[in-house]
């Protein structure tokens, strides 16, 4: 029996006769205590509360913003409720007025 086969036919040269590169590696055997499986899954818990914190820093920035514009329309709100009254103010004064002046000319 041979130890290695050889090339019969130029075509074949090309190819892998050995198949090394077919071999996986499974590392199903490895236990809690392994190594390599502690940092996947502390990589893998790193990964999540990533996500998470990133997720909790755009929840920040959302109630930030909306905290923002009810200010600004709080704000607005007011200004424009003080003009509304000043706006009645002066049409309660010209309407007295009007009156005065209309009393006056058909005197």
């Amino acid at each position: 029996m041979k130890e290695k086969r050889t090339y019969t036919n130029l075509k074949e040269h090309g190819e892998d006769m050995s198949h090394e590169n077919e071999v996986t590696i499974k590392n199903e055997d490895r236990g809690p205590g392994d190594l390599t499986f502690l940092i996947e899954q502390h990589r893998k818990e790193i990964w999540e509360w990533k996500q998470k914190e990133a997720k909790w820093i755009q929840t920040a920035n959302t109630l930030e913003g909306a905290k923002q514009v009810i200010n600004e329309l709080s704000a607005r709100l007011t200004i424009m409720s003080k003009r509304i009254q000043e706006l009645e103010f002066d049409k309660k004064t010209y309407k007295s007025e009007i009156e005065k002046l209309l009393a006056e000319k058909n005197k």
